[in-house]
């Protein structure tokens, strides 16, 4: 089968036209490198032009990044790949004929967590609509966090059946997952190891080539698809895990009446040979497309795949009880909020919340998942006001902004009872506590910070009540 792929390959050549499936966080950046590459001809960038997220076309092809978060270096390297002509972005699907290569970032995430079902609908219409317009010799990669077994599974059964071609003799497939975080995507790209997986030899080698020319620092680790997948799901699992271990101590920090933050100093210095200290930090929840989900992607894998496991039995998986952690966080969020308004003799019931970040990472505009509409949805169903502010969301074209969004800071500090840090914004570290509390018209209102940036000693000189995640140490000020 691979010696007539190769000869396809040899006869098609070099890579030079690529197509890029998906105009979000993992498309755009990968797409405007692609184009930068010097014998790269062009890059189509493909986008449904839906009611939702069409008005990105034009956007791309003005050269300007719809991606409102911090991203360095990116407006300025779609400027000049639309400028020299070597990017474009379409709805015209029609134009993956074209191309000797086409990725595919497209967002697959869970119907319900409890029966591990993924939402694959999105990718699948992907897949179909390369499928349709495959030509033997193309490469055809996954960059999605997908279920171990999808690439040599499901996706070649919808391409090949699309396409009436054979995947690994007509046409090339592999999975090559994206590995970025919001904020610095373009330097995730070039900088971070590249895992490239075929499902055969030949589509491992092509697939090789089309990502080799894009690094700058990383290097190309090949593979087999579902050894790639694994890879994938894996890492952001274990990332969730560090997150929900430190978690779970500030917890217990906060019961012992101690700072998490000196024992987190302590334990990371601890440094030397064959020492892994890994400790991360905590905060109000995780969010995000990725670590949300992608447990759940390895743990479907194991089902999906077949194989017998042997675990301890009655136990539940280390990996969804870490999860369980992180879902818990913006639970505590509010015990925190409904706390220090105890303390000044309210209650949820009535009182107006100021809730601070909608973006699950500081200084983005990146929403999805965000561990602020589980406190929010939970304040709400207790009787709460809450106002919702984040000066990087736009309310206008975010999907995952929530009614009433404000940009308005002092607007909805105004009258609040409680004020709720849930994003470490650099417009919430500067917080002037004096003129906040001047803003909450109370004397006596209560600050919840999940993400340490504010001072706790500076606040409850000004009159605040302060708890903060992982702060035993200062969570049991008492009104004076």
């Amino acid at each position: 089968m691979t010696e007539n792929l190769a000869t396809l390959i040899g006869k098609r050549g070099p890579i030079r036209t690529i197509g890029v499936i998906g105009m979000g966080y993992v498309g755009i950046p990968a797409a405007a490198l692609f184009a930068d590459v010097p014998h790269f001809e062009h890059v189509y960038g493909f986008q449904r032009d839906s009611a939702s997220s069409g008005y990105k076309i034009n956007m791309l092809n003005r050269g300007e990044s719809p991606l409102k978060g911090e991203e360095p270096g990116l407006e300025e390297l779609l400027g000049k790949v639309v400028g020299a002509g070597k990017f474009s972005c379409t709805a015209d699907f029609s134009k993956i004929a074209e191309c000797d290569a086409v990725t595919l970032a497209i967002q697959t995430p869970f119907k319900d967590k409890k029966d591990l079902l993924p939402d694959f609908t999105p990718l699948i219409e992907g897949l179909r609509n390369v499928g349709r317009h495959l030509t033997p010799g193309m490469l055809v990669v996954l960059e999605s966090t997908i279920t171990p077994g999808t690439t040599a599974g499901m996706a070649r059964e919808i391409l090949e059946g699309e396409s009436g071609l054979v995947a690994g003799k007509d046409f090339a497939l592999a999975h090559a997952p994206e590995r970025v975080m919001v904020g610095r995507l373009l330097r995730n790209i070039r900088e971070h190891d590249r895992i490239v997986g075929g499902i055969d030899e030949v589509s491992t080698a092509r697939a090789v080539e089309l990502y080799s020319p894009v690094l700058t620092a990383g290097t190309v680790i090949p593979m087999t698809a579902t050894a790639a997948e694994v890879t994938k799901t894996a890492e952001n699992t274990f990332r969730d895990l560090q997150i929900a271990a430190v978690n779970q101590l500030a917890l217990y920090c906060e019961a012992m009446g101690i700072n998490v933050y000196d024992v987190r100093a302590g334990v990371a210095s601890l440094k030397g040979e064959g020492i892994t200290r890994a400790i991360l930090w905590p905060g109000a929840g995780v969010g995000g497309h990725c670590l949300t989900k992608d447990t759940y992607h390895l743990e479907r894998g194991v089902q999906v795949l077949g194989g017998e496991l042997d675990f301890p039995a009655g136990r539940e998986s280390l990996y969804t009880l870490a999860r369980g952690i992180n879902d818990f966080m913006p639970e505590h969020m509010l015990r925190l909020t409904e706390s220090g308004l105890a303390q000044v003799g309210k209650t949820l019931k009535g009182s107006k919340i100021a809730l601070l970040g909608w973006a699950f990472i500081n200084d983005s505009d990146d929403a999805r998942n965000t561990p602020a509409e589980p406190f929010r949805d939970a304040a709400l169903a207790a009787g709460a006001e809450v106002r919702v502010h984040d000066p990087w969301v736009d309310p206008a074209t975010s999907p995952d902004a929530p009614p009433g969004l404000s940009r308005d800071l002092a607007g909805v500090l105004s009258g609040a009872d409680a004020v709720v840090v849930f994003a470490g914004h650099k417009e919430y570290r500067g917080l002037v506590p004096a003129e906040v509390r001047r803003l909450c018209g109370y004397e006596r209102p209560v600050i919840v910070d999940g993400r340490n940036i504010v001072d706790p000693d500076a606040f409850v000189a000004a009159g605040f009540i302060y708890k903060g995640i992982g702060r035993g140490d200062k969570n049991t000020y008492s009104v004076t």
